[in-house]
This record gives C-alpha cells, structure tokens and sequence, in this order.
C-alpha cells in the first residue's frame, strides 16, 4: 500500500478465499476485528497439526505450501502478538488523538530480541513489547527460511525510521484532520496499526518467497526457464506460450503488495 499517501498505489487484485480476508485495509477497526477472529482459528489449526508451524518451514508438499499461504500465515504469525495484549486499549494504535503517545512510547523502548512476551499488565507499554516480539519473530523465520541478509538485516532499526518519519508527520499543524481525509480517501494514514501491517506484510512476502523458491526468485525462474526450454523442445508455439505465462507470473509475485494479490502461483 502507498504508506502516508505517498506514491501510487496500485489496482489491487480480485479477493480470493483465503484465511486472512481481513475486508477493508482502509478500515482499521475492521483489521482488528477480523485479526481477532483470524488468529485464533489459525492457532488452533497448528494445534490441530492441520498446517506445519511455523509457516516458513513449509514445502510445495505440505498443505497451504504456496507462497501466498506462507505469506499469509506468517504474518498471522507476527501479528498474533498484538492480538496477546491482555488490555486491549487499540485506540492507541487506531485513533488519530494518540499516535504522538504511541509512537513516542515506541521509540523510548530499548530494542530486544525476545519472542516470548512477558506483559506488563500498562496497554501502551504491552503494544510496544508485542510489536517488537512480531518483528523479531519475523527476524527468526527469515533466518530459517534462508532470506538473504541483504534483504532482511536491520529489521528492528529500518521500523524504527519509519516510526520516526511518522512522528514527524504527526507533528505537522492539522495532523488530525489530514489523517481522516486520508482515510476518507482510501489512503492509509501513519497510524501505529498501518505502520506495523505495512511492514510486517514486506517482511512477510520476502520469508514465503525463499521458503519456496531460495533466497531469489530469479534464480528460480531460470531453473523453471531451463526447464520449459527441455520440456517444450522442437514445439516453439507451446514454448512460446509457456514462457510468456512464466514471465507474467513472475511479474505478479514481484509486483504483489499483498497475498491476495497473488492469483498464480510461480511453480
């Protein structure tokens, strides 16, 4: 999504089935609502031994072995804590009047690197643990699924920027008032909620990406050309069609912003 309203975002394509269809991104309520539901369901399916756990770890094999999948549950997995947060004072991470309080309260803590959350029964204070907890456990499932560094070094310190930037955003005279123009429009605002689904859904897609096909896609797609060059070889047409579909699902997994945009798989 074009964060802050900057940049253009693109024509999103046709919702699919899919376990995280949380409706409206332009809705934050709307996000949590569904997180609310969508999460426990998810979890139990683990519990259930229905899905390998965590999402990173999966192959074409196994059930909802795609990278749209992987994408999704990944960042369930992330946002799960979020959802944890015993007192759930979600204006502070929804409503205009105090994101200057959130964020703040987000760039006063020391970065860790634990998963485990220990809550500490004050909401904005238990936000910003969790938000942190999601960001490492994505920093693990990178690390297992063999995301290249170059992707994924920083992660903790480049959302501290962005938080920062936001900050900035929010000390301009009539942050308020821009803020629900913005969603009016259908344009994310920087509100604390945005910030953490934008970021963790970029993380996410880079995870689901080398879990199935290495730490780059276009390696991957030179194998599959290779491989419809000796599957198709002395029938040109067939080739022809064959490669021009790679090179379009190719571009469609590049150029996604979210799961559901990924209407084909690559392989």
């Amino acid at each position: 999504m074009a964060l802050f309203g900057w940049g253009r975002p693109k024509q999103q394509a046709p919702s699919k089935e899919a376990l995280v269809a949380v409706g409206d991104i332009f809705d934050p309520i709307g996000i949590l609502e569904a997180l609310d539901k969508i999460v426990p369901r998810y979890l139990d399916m683990v519990d259930r031994d229905e899905l390998v756990y965590p999402a990173c770890k999966r192959t074409l094999t196994d059930v909802d072995g795609s990278v749209r999948a992987i994408w999704d549950h990944t960042r369930i997995e992330a946002m799960r804590y979020i959802m944890m947060v015993p007192r759930r004072e979600f204006e502070l991470l929804t409503s205009p009047d105090r994101q200057v309080e959130m964020l703040d309260a987000f760039l006063r803590q020391q970065p860790h690197e634990e998963t485990v959350v220990d809550f500490t029964g004050i909401p904005i204070n238990d936000l910003v643990i969790a938000i942190i907890a999601g960001l490492n456990w994505l920093n693990l499932c990178a690390f297992s699924a063999g995301v290249s560094p170059s992707k994924f070094s920083g992660t903790l310190g480049h959302f501290r920027k962005i938080v920062a930037v936001a900050h900035q955003w929010w000390a301009l005279d009539g942050a308020g008032e821009r803020c629900y123009a913005m969603l009016a429009a259908k344009k994310p605002p920087p509100v604390m909620l945005y910030l953490v689904w934008s970021e963790y859904t970029r993380l996410a897609k880079e995870i689901a990406t080398a879990s199935i096909y290495g730490s780059s896609i276009d390696r991957a797609v030179e194998s599959e050309r290779e491989h419809l060059e000796t599957e198709f070889a002395g029938r040109p047409a067939e080739l022809k069609a064959a490669l021009a579909a790679l090179s379009e699902t190719t571009m469609l997994l590049k150029g996604a912003e979210d799961p559901q945009d990924l209407v084909f798989e690559l392989l």
